[in-house]
């Protein structure tokens, strides 16, 4: 039997109330936010940015390798979507870039030659802190329907509890170790993708839904997967 949205999204939610508890890997949870906002919501692909204590914004996780790489263009011409998103603490919307170029004139020709043709952004925010934000790129022009947007500031908010409520039960310096440590998990993740994407032939979506499965059937962290694949311990047929 198929199992349906409703459930799917259940079981997302589930995942990220696992940022409550007094561990959890923030890596593994912004990968699955990502990956669960392509899955359920009427987006194409999906990225999130988080920021470091001075402000600094960082590209953590993404659905797709184009996603990845148009949220690095964000940072470096400081300009799109998430930036703002992230500067006024509101959702951003564009329903159609091909008109945006004096919104984003950077961000927009890039956009399209990437082929997105809708944006969408909400806050990673809780009350009055922001800690980054959370894209979604659609492949056609048009908004994204207000349920949702609404599931999808649901699940950022849930990972900004659990960002905010871990770091204020440590160190004032836990946000900056939280995000080294998921900046060195993307990494090694997304080596992870490479190698079993050219090894089984297929998308790197594809492949990290092979990581992800593995890692979830066998109670693992997603990372502690990524690296024994890597470095050549783990076979994932």
């Amino acid at each position: 039997m198929d199992v349906s949205r409703e459930q799917r999204l259940v079981e997302a939610a589930v995942v990220l109330a696992d940022t409550l508890g007094e561990e959890f890997d923030l890596s593994e949870v912004l990968y699955d936010l990502t990956a669960s906002c392509v899955e359920l919501l009427d987006v194409d692909t999906a990225g999130l940015l988080l920021a470091d204590e001075d402000g600094r914004l960082h590209t953590v996780s993404s659905s797709h390798e184009g996603t990845r790489l148009l949220e690095l263009f964000q940072l470096q011409t400081d300009e799109g979507p998430c930036v703002d998103c992230y500067r006024t603490a509101a959702p951003v919307s564009c329903e159609d870039v091909a008109g945006a170029g004096g919104r984003w004139p950077s961000f927009t020709p890039q956009a399209r030659a990437e082929g997105i043709r809708s944006v969408h952004a909400v806050p990673m925010r809780v009350r009055d802190e922001v800690v980054g934000g959370l894209n979604l790129f659609r492949c056609r022009p048009g908004s994204v329907p207000a349920t949702d947007l609404a599931v999808a500031q649901s699940f950022a908010t849930a990972a900004t509890i659990g960002i905010l409520q871990t770091r204020a039960k440590r160190s004032s310096d836990l946000l900056n170790e939280q995000l080294q440590h998921a900046l060195n998990s993307r990494v090694i993740i997304e080596q992870a993708k490479g190698y079993l994407a050219e090894r089984h032939q297929e998308s790197l979506t594809d492949a990290f839904v092979r990581l992800r499965n593995h890692a979830r059937s066998h109670n693992q962290r997603l990372t502690t997967v990524a690296r024994e694949v890597v470095g050549g311990t783990l076979d994932l047929t």
